[in-house]
């Protein structure tokens, strides 16, 4: 059962129990549990279904591994999957002591210096790797859109809201999804196949987000993403995505390349409004 302290509920541990149980699974359940292992990212957030085309098997496969190695079904298994990527940014508190060996007696002057370094680390990224074409594709959605569900929690907030008062001061119809009351579930429903999903985040993915984005692209919702990996979740819902990598000063990420990109698609999407071409 799952709630056997033996069942692993750590990553290492699991590849671990992985490692032991390995020889006497079936074939089906050995190819599903090296999938599993070598693309974990991808199972962390892909649905059982989509999960089960890229490892080859059936999704009943899926499963019986789970259920083989001693958890309560697959969704209780990719749990693990999921702690793995929240494990992969580490605390405040671990930053601000990690923060003490930029130097021996760190100052206002050094950080600043620092976090100016990643922004412009960050937006050079930005502009060597970020495909025009798509940024095209983004901007003639947007453009075409009702309206603009702007989906973002947690860090990322900040860039949403800015989206929200840039679109409303040129008169472009949006709803920013702030999930306030936890009113989320309700706000992205009133998003119609006319409409669009802009959608933020990076790893290790807010869930709230990557549900409501869910939520939204099941009904049919265009999606515009922007995130940090083609593996990322939202990218299999969107129609369009954007990467960008922000870099990071004592594991502290800069925002300076997500404000830039969606500064420009906010005056784009508002030229081609003015121009009558949304």
């Amino acid at each position: 059962m799952s709630d056997e302290p033996t069942v692993p509920r750590d990553f290492e541990g699991l590849k671990a129990h992985l490692g032991v149980a390995h020889n006497a699974l079936p074939k089906r359940l050995k190819q599903a549990a090296d999938f599993a292992l070598r693309h974990p990212d991808d199972v962390a957030f892909g649905t059982v279904a989509e999960i089960a085309v890229k490892a080859g098997v059936q999704p009943s496969t899926l499963v019986r591994l789970a259920q083989a190695i001693g958890y309560g079904g697959f969704s209780d298994l990719q749990q693990v999957f999921r702690a793995r990527l929240k494990a992969g940014w580490p605390d405040y508190h671990t930053r601000l002591e990690a923060l003490k060996a930029v130097g021996p007696e760190p100052h206002p002057g050094l950080h600043l210096h620092g976090f100016s370094q990643a922004a412009i680390a960050s937006l050079e990224r930005l502009g060597a790797t970020l495909d025009p074409h798509r940024l095209d594709a983004a901007v003639d959605l947007l453009a075409g859109a009702d309206t603009i569900h702007l989906l973002g929690a947690r860090r990322v907030f900040p860039v949403t809201a800015y989206l929200a008062y840039a679109f409303a001061k040129m008169g472009v119809r949006t709803q920013l999804v702030d999930n306030v009351g936890s009113l989320g579930g309700e706000q992205i429903a009133a998003a119609r196949p006319g409409d669009v999903v802009l959608a933020v985040s990076y790893a290790p993915y807010t869930r709230s987000t990557v549900d409501l984005a869910a939520t939204a692209a099941a009904a049919g919702v265009p999606m515009l993403a922007i995130t940090d990996s083609a593996f990322s979740p939202l990218v299999s819902m969107a129609r369009v995505w954007l990467e960008v990598a922000e870099a990071d000063y004592g594991a502290f990420r800069s925002l300076a390349a997500s404000f830039a990109l969606v500064m420009a698609l906010a005056v784009s999407v508002g030229e081609k409004r003015e121009a009558g071409q949304g």
